[in-house]
């Protein structure tokens, strides 16, 4: 049962239901207060307006009545006595023995709403037995005030049997209301969320499977869009799915016709290196091109092979200082600050970063080339400028050139395999794998600017988190 009651209040009809109890019976103590102020108000005039009548019997005999009389008239009234003033003639019209001294004085002529709550509050959480002395306005302006001395300790009873009734009546509307909503709440909102979580799980269990997409049918408005929603997101997921799956078997087919091309084209590249020795003039200048473009074609194979493998190893962590793998990938690419074009390297020597040198290498390697060729493409002079930085967070590496900048399409796809080739005759997997390589880091590679005034690369890596396998194991 225990079970059970913990599941039901961790549902959102349990806890609905819960909070509009609790609200309902906030409501009905806020009515209460000022309820239970206003019966101590009716309950104390009427005890002035008995007494008032009371007093009329002792004017018509003349002031004369007998003493059992008089007595009777003050029980009736529930009173000890009854003062009128008139004429400012403070006058005792009828009295009888008071068991104990007055205790307090309340003038409910010039009480406010503060005051009765706050009069009705002490009466009714003071059990003591005490005599009260009640000051008010006569009725039909039967002199200038009427004061009357009773027990509290009746006024309370009757205060606490009232605040009882309401109390009882309060929490059986509450839980009827409660009831209603809870109800009401589950046919309108906790039916139709169930009804999406289950077309979510069998969706799940079969996310190729177009008859499992759901058919927007609630009648809440808000549900309905989120329905709408989900059904279009499952569309384009099986759409999406559906052509991963092509894409994956026509990578397949790719990569087996990229391996025997690439076999065909170096046997092609032997061939053309024993020609280029030939000594007929035009053999000698066409060869050249031949073996650029096989070569290219060759590289083409290869880096699509190797991106369809996907077998990139995960980063392997070391503290090393970046400056001399700067110069390493510009005297790779026959760079130097008297090259053409030329290379600038503005890094600490000091500075130690954590990364895998072999991939952050492949990395800096491809952006440079790619700078290299863009510039060598324009026929002019340029420059290309590697440096770097720390933060408090990561280290910086920036690769900027002075090249014509990237066009659109290149922009637009520009770390795409196969569409963000920056240049004619490229595949754009360069790109595809540096920035994969650096996500791998937890960093990432942004493009910065690229305008008719150069290209600018920066790649983020941050210091912490992944393991540093220079640093000493901490203690189990």
């Amino acid at each position: 049962m225990r079970h059970l009651a913990a599941r039901i209040l961790n549902t959102l009809s349990g806890r609905f239901l819960l909070l509009t109890v609790a609200f309902v019976m906030l409501a009905e103590v806020l009515i209460f207060v000022p309820s239970i102020a206003r019966f101590r108000l009716d309950y104390l005039q009427l005890r002035l307006e008995k007494a008032q009548i009371a007093s009329l019997s002792l004017d018509a005999n003349a002031g004369m009545i007998p003493a059992e009389l008089e007595q009777e008239l003050l029980a009736n009234a529930g009173v000890f006595n009854v003062v009128l003033r008139r004429d400012e003639v403070r006058q005792l019209v009828l009295s009888s023995a008071i068991p104990e001294p007055v205790s307090a004085t309340y003038d409910l002529r010039m009480a406010g709403p503060y005051e009765l709550i706050r009069d009705a509050m002490v009466t009714l959480f003071d059990p003591k037995e005490q005599i009260i002395r009640i000051i008010g306005q006569p009725v039909q302006d039967a002199g200038l005030l009427i004061e009357i001395t009773l027990k509290q300790s009746p006024l309370r009873r009757e205060m606490l049997d009232y605040g009882l009734r309401i109390l009882i009546l309060s929490a059986l509307i509450s839980v009827i209301t409660a009831a209603m909503l809870f109800f009401a709440v589950r046919g309108l909102m906790v039916v139709p969320i169930r009804r999406v979580v289950r077309h979510m799980q069998a969706y799940a269990a079969a996310p190729e499977d177009a008859r499992l997409v759901i058919t927007p049918t609630a009648r809440v408005v808000e549900l309905r869009d989120a329905e709408a929603a989900l059904a279009q997101m499952q569309t384009e997921l099986i759409a999406a799915l559906r052509q991963k799956e092509r894409l994956a078997q026509l990578g397949g087919a790719v990569a087996k016709i990229s391996h025997d091309l690439r076999n065909i084209l170096t046997s092609a590249q032997l061939f053309a290196d024993r020609i280029e020795q030939s000594a007929d003039p035009g053999v000698a200048r066409a060869v050249p091109k031949l073996v650029t473009s096989i070569s290219r074609a060759v590289n083409l194979c290869e880096a699509t092979l190797a991106f369809g493998k996907a077998e990139e190893h995960p980063p392997r962590l070391s503290r090393f200082a970046l400056r001399p793998l700067l110069e390493e990938v510009a005297e790779g690419e026959g760079l130097s600050p008297g090259s053409e074009p030329s290379c600038l390297i503005d890094a600490a020597p000091g500075l130690m970063i954590r990364a895998d040198d072999e991939q952050l290498h492949r990395v800096l390697a491809n952006l440079v080339r790619n700078a290299r060729q863009a510039i060598e493409a324009t026929g002019r002079s340029g420059t290309i400028e590697l440096s770097a930085g720390e933060g408090e967070q990561d280290w910086w590496i920036r690769v900027g050139d002075t090249g014509p900048g990237l066009p659109p399409k290149a922009r637009e796809h520009l770390f795409m395999a196969f569409q963000g080739a920056a240049r004619k005759g490229g595949s754009g997997l360069g790109l595809a794998i540096s920035a994969e390589l650096i996500r791998g880091h937890g960093g990432r590679l942004d493009l910065l600017r690229s305008d008719e005034d150069g290209t600018e690369f920066l790649i983020h890596l941050p210091k912490s988190g992944g393991l540093d396998l220079s640093a000493p194991e901490a203690a189990v």
